[in-house]
């Protein structure tokens, strides 16, 4: 894979990550890490508008961030990175600036570098310490801090805010 397609991996997961974090801090210094992906097999061009395709059990950490996904696809531009597409069922890991965790998963994510948009569909969850956001999209402007969300045909947004200070309910056991 060049340098440039691991940049723009990295790239497009911290910002990933700080869309789930909605208004909390992705750990900073994650961004100063080096980034290790790791997939049972990849595609890659090295030229300037060409895509790097990885599969199987595509896993990315970077610091204290922890990404996998089926399948992602990074897109270059004029040899900037341009896009991520990550399929198949992404699940997202990280502890935050604060020094709290965020869990997110989504069947899909797709982030243009270009306009700085983050379009998560498809089964979306983010837990973070103080609630939870559940949807099947959630679309997040980076340039304007806007986050919107909805559920497809009549499906609809599940929110839960704890107040400051509260602890989340401990996870029901299963039997």
């Amino acid at each position: 894979m060049s340098r440039r397609t691991a940049d723009l991996a990295a790239a497009a997961l911290a910002l990933f990550a700080a869309v789930f974090a909605a208004g909390a801090n992705a750990r900073s210094s994650d961004r100063t890490q080096p980034m290790d992906i790791e997939a049972a097999h990849s595609t890659c061009s090295l030229g300037a508008n060409d895509s790097c395709t990885l599969t199987g059990n595509v896993t990315m950490t970077q610091g204290s961030l922890n990404v996998v996904a089926a399948k992602a696809i990074i897109e270059q531009s004029n040899g900037d990175p341009s896009r991520a597409l990550l399929s198949g069922g992404v699940t997202l890991r990280q502890t935050l600036d604060d020094g709290n965790p965020i869990n997110a998963t989504a069947s899909n994510v797709d982030y243009n570098l270009k306009t700085e948009v983050v379009v998560f569909t498809g089964n979306v969850t983010i837990t973070q310490q103080r609630g939870t956001l559940n949807g099947q999209r959630v679309v997040y402007n980076m340039k304007t801090g806007q986050v919107d969300s909805g559920g497809a045909g009549n499906g609809r947004v599940k929110m839960r805010i704890l107040p400051k200070g509260a602890q989340p309910a401990p996870a029901k056991a299963s039997n």
